[in-house]
């Protein structure tokens, strides 16, 4: 395809309407725009990762590239080479006006052929390491043929926003929920926004100020914030309206600290006020994957189900030996599918052993990664027994009130109050009474989403037990294992929290081999 020689082109971006040439720039301003970030091609320096927050200006830096489209498809691109934009490009029509699109440097979706393609898209999610501003121009000159030198004002099709982050990761912070992909039509020189896939926007790393290059979209609410990691949830408070060239410097605030799979509550585990957050519902495990995650509620559990045990079996599981981690999975004492009662045969350290220290990876939590719980080994681990009693009857907690008998959505069990926790949430009877029955608090699903465990509340069914593949007293009474081996009996026992109707125990023990509930929980961070 013949080729047309270079096309030296310069550009400058300022409040409206702004008109440029060649080593000598003019600007003026137009009332009725707001602009707020500046391209300046004239500045041989300057990064687009540097913000200057006092004007909003964005500065291009050698290498950048224009796409340039001629009657409706798309002819080549221009590099910036510290003075201004220049490049080959094909067969533009004579007569008409040349069109420029800055995509903030982000590869296409599509490939570009020069005389056919019709448009483009770019996804600007990644934010981390520079701007990527949305501009456009047409030329002023219509193009002729042997004319070298054209003149244009690049308008941006983006806002430049501010975002005040709190996170708990050293990892980048996404936002989700935005527009996050622009489709440009040559043949129209229109832009479409959309999102594409769960329309993540992703901050630099860190704490404090951020800025990010966000799309025209109408004003949100509330969305969803995490670690690029996974590993902490959070939220972003209400974005408004973004419109072109907007350039908002109040602060969106975006806290990301919560960590993935918790329930949102802090409770004391010692007298050094030490705090952990409990998973959002029991553990679980699938065996023909090896894959474990937390239950989709608070107030599920397998029950039945657990008697299909199997290295094979393609259900959930949710009662297991205890410290059947599946750290050895040729070794019989640490798989979690495994369904032997013999007498002498006992699960998870074989001896005096707590699942910590040096038998740490026999604690289902640390060793594995939870699918749901931030998906890495090493963030979750079972209380101890000592642990395990002081959240039921040694902590100091704003309201007094530390459990709670209850059915929650028909499932008895028992209600965990965190620290904070204040009486105007929802009302309790018969709180902090071992011996109280299911029936003295009856919650609707709605009033535990609502009214508790928006406020931190912790829920332990009354999930059952195993014994080998035999499984009893499902939603009748829950035991929940500690990592803590019982000293006085020796390595064939370890203790465990026992739950039923009258009664409710935080240093029970027997058999190893017994399946019972884990739940897991994470330490306070911050």
């Amino acid at each position: 395809m013949k080729k047309f020689g270079i096309i030296a082109m310069t550009f400058a971006l300022l409040m409206g309407v702004s008109q440029c040439k060649k080593e000598n720039t003019n600007t003026t301003t137009n009332e009725g725009a707001k602009v707020n970030i500046t391209l300046n091609v004239n500045g041989s320096h300057g990064s687009r990762v540097a913000v200057n927050t006092e004007n909003g200006e964005v500065t291009f830096e050698n290498n950048d590239v224009l796409y340039v489209a001629s009657d409706g498809v798309y002819v080549g691109t221009l590099t910036y080479n510290g003075t201004n934009f220049s490049g080959d490009i094909s067969e533009p029509t004579e007569g008409e006006k040349l069109h420029f699109y800055f995509l903030g440097n982000v590869d296409t979706e599509e490939t570009l052929t020069e005389g056919t393609s019709l448009g483009c898209s770019v996804v600007i999610s990644d934010q981390t390491e520079h701007l990527p501003v949305i501009s456009y121009a047409p030329s002023r000159e219509n193009y002729q043929v042997g004319k070298t030198d054209y003149n244009a004002t690049l308008l941006n099709k983006c806002a430049l926003v501010k975002f005040n982050v709190t996170t708990a990761s050293e990892a980048a912070t996404s936002i989700l929920g935005m527009y996050n992909k622009v489709t440009v039509d040559f043949s129209t020189n229109e832009f479409a926004y959309d999102q594409e896939g769960e329309g993540v926007i992703t901050l630099a790393a860190g704490n404090g100020e951020k800025w990010a290059i966000l799309l025209p979209q109408e004003e949100i609410t509330s969305l969803e914030a995490k670690s690029s990691d996974g590993v902490y949830v959070g939220e972003c408070g209400m974005v408004p309206e973004i419109i072109e060239n907007d350039y908002l410097i109040e602060g969106i605030a975006v806290t990301v600290t919560l960590p993935e799979g918790a329930v949102n509550g802090l409770f004391a585990i010692n007298a050094n006020g030490d705090q952990v957050y409990f998973s959002k519902g029991n553990l679980q495990y699938k065996a023909s994957s090896r894959t474990w995650r937390f239950a989709e509620n608070q107030y599920d559990y397998e029950g039945d189900a657990n008697s299909n045990i199997s290295s094979t079996y393609d259900g959930w599981i949710d009662l297991f030996g205890w410290g059947t981690s599946g750290w050895n999975p040729g070794n019989k004492y640490y798989r979690p599918w495994d369904s032997n009662n013999s007498n002498g045969y006992q699960y998870g350290p074989n001896g005096n052993y707590n699942l910590m220290g040096s038998y740490a990876r026999s604690d289902w939590g640390y060793y594995n990664s939870i699918s749901n719980g931030g998906n890495q080994s090493h963030q979750w681990r079972t209380l101890t027994q000592s642990e395990w009693n002081y959240v039921f009857g040694q902590r100091n907690t704003t309201s007094g009130i530390l459990y709670a008998k209850a059915q929650v959505n028909g499932v008895n069990g028992v209600i965990l109050l965190p620290d904070d926790w204040n009486t105007s949430y929802y009302s309790l009877s018969d709180y902090n009474t071992s011996n109280a029955s299911f029936s003295s608090n009856v919650v609707s699903s709605s009033s535990w989403i609502d009214s508790l465990e928006a406020h931190g509340a912790v829920f332990l069914p009354a999930a059952g037990s195993r014994n080998g593949t035999s499984v009893s007293s499902v939603g009748s009474s829950g035991t929940y294992w500690s990592a803590s081996y019982n000293d006085s009996y020796g390595s064939n026992y370890a203790y465990y929290v026992s739950i039923y109707d009258g009664g409710l125990v935080a240093g029970g023990f027997n058999a190893r081999y017994y399946g019972r509930s884990v739940r897991l929980v994470c330490p306070d961070e911050n």
